[in-house]
Formats: C-alpha cells, structure tokens, sequence
C-alpha cells in the first residue's frame, strides 16, 4: 500500500493550483485580442488588471521572503508578467484620459504601494516578523478580492440573468480557491489557507446562483444599458488570480470570446 507523504501531498495540490491560476491568468486574452484588432480599449477599465497586479506582486514579495514557497513564487511571477502586459496593450490603445488615469494608478498602487510596503517592512519590522506581517498583508488585500463577487451575485438576483457570471469562470474559480487552500493548510500557512475559505464559499453560492437562473429570462433594469460610448466607474474583481486566491468576480463580463462593452454593474471593490 503506497502512501503519500504530506510533503507530496502538499506539492500536488500546488501544482494543481498553479495549473488553475495559469488557466484563470489567461482567461482574459480574448478580450485584449479584441482589442488589439480594433485598436481601441474604449469601454473597458484597467482598474481590474492593477489589482490582480498588485495582488501577484503581494504574492510575490511574501513567496520570496518565505523560504521554499518555488510554486508560490513560480505563479506569481507569470501573474506579473502577464497583468503588465495586458496594461501594456490597454495603454497603448486607451484614450487619452484613460491613458493618464491608468498610468497614474499604476505609479500609486503597483509602484507606490508596494514601494512604501518594501521600505515600511525593511525599517521598522523586526526580521522574525517580517513574513508574518507581509503575509497578514496578503491575507487582507485577498479578502477585500474575495468579497468583490457580492456586487455580481445581487445583480444576478435582481436580473434574474447570469451575463455576467460565467459559469466556468465561476467553476475555475472554485476550483483554484480549493486547491490552494489545501495547499496552505498542508504547509501550514494559514495566510494561504485562510482567504480561500471565503472564495470556495464565494465560488459555491455562485454556482448555486447559476442554476438557479441560468434559464430565466433576462430582467433589463435602467442600470444595465449599454454604455459603448460612455465612461464607466465600474470595477469587477473576478480573475483576479490570487494565489491565496483569487480572484473572485473580476473581470467576468470582458473574458468571452469576444470583445463588448462593459455594462454598468452595480459597484464591486483587488493574487
């Protein structure tokens, strides 16, 4: 009778979670290769892509202070390089007001943020303390993600519509926030395992929600009138792929095959 280590179990709920993150990361290339081949991000926000950003490079700085955190570590870094360049595409073919606020958030979230925490954390943390403290960091900017689906769960409700809940994001999402929190707990990582309580919680009540009203008809409500040409102040926090993940209701109206404009959800909250 073979029996698996904890080690070994832990490092296979990694790797699965690593896969997951890596589809989840990826899930909104459609949307920017629609938007490359009309050369206009116009209609779509950026706020998304800064905090899944922020939330990989969160992730990063407490897999590199942590010792042996390499899947850590290794889905994070492909979380940066991919949210930087989805920024990158989003800049080049943003307006210019969309430009500027974009780069400004990047310059004060991204830059500053995660600058100040470096230097706040070198100064005037003891050493023994320094991951515990970046970690507890984590733990709270995940939760504030985690809770980001309640916005798109009432306007299920209200709509009796799932547009904007794609079941297999939902799914995926589920299925990420379950693996790394075993993941956390079989190393005993609780700022891992503790904030994809709330998401496998989160990814359940979604699921639920579809097929609840996956065959009802739509209900138009005067919020949900397209708003091609206009300026929207909507943020939805659904791929946010957080390692302690993630990524909960981010982005899902903009991770379909095609490129539309974003509709005015009601107003959502950031591995």
């Amino acid at each position: 009778m073979v029996f698996i280590k904890v080690h070994q179990l832990a490092f296979l709920f990694g790797l699965l979670g690593n896969i997951v993150s890596f589809g989840v990361f990826l899930s909104p290339v459609p949307t920017f290769y629609g938007i490359y081949k009309k050369k206009s991000s116009k209609g779509f926000q950026s706020i998304p892509y800064i905090c899944a950003l922020a939330s990989a490079t969160l992730l990063l700085f407490y897999g590199i202070m942590k010792t042996h955190a390499y899947l850590i570590i290794s889905i994070n870094t492909f979380g940066c390089f991919i949210e930087i360049s989805y920024l990158f595409l989003y800049i080049i073919y943003a307006p210019r007001e969309a430009r500027i606020f974009t780069l400004k958030l990047i310059l004060i979230c991204n830059i500053g943020g995660l600058g100040l925490l470096i230097l706040l954390v070198d100064l005037l943390i003891p050493k023994q303390h320094r991951v515990s403290t970046v970690g507890w960091v984590c733990a709270a900017y995940s939760l504030a993600v985690f809770a980001s689906p309640l916005s798109v769960m009432r306007k299920v409700i209200r709509t009796k519509s799932v547009e904007y809940m794609p079941l297999l994001l939902s799914l995926s999402l589920t299925l990420n926030a379950v693996m790394w929190f075993f993941y956390g707990l079989l190393i005993e990582d609780k700022f891992i395992a503790m904030p994809n309580i709330l998401g496998f919680l989160f990814g359940i009540a979604q699921m639920i929600l579809y097929m609840m009203y996956h065959d009802s008809k739509k209900t138009d409500l005067p919020k949900l009138i397209s708003t091609e040409n206009q300026p929207t102040n909507e943020t939805n926090l659904n791929e946010v792929a957080i390692v302690a993940v993630e990524l909960s209701d981010a982005r899902a109206e903009n991770v379909e095959g095609s490129v539309r404009p974003m509709k005015t959800p009601n107003s959502s909250t950031t591995a």
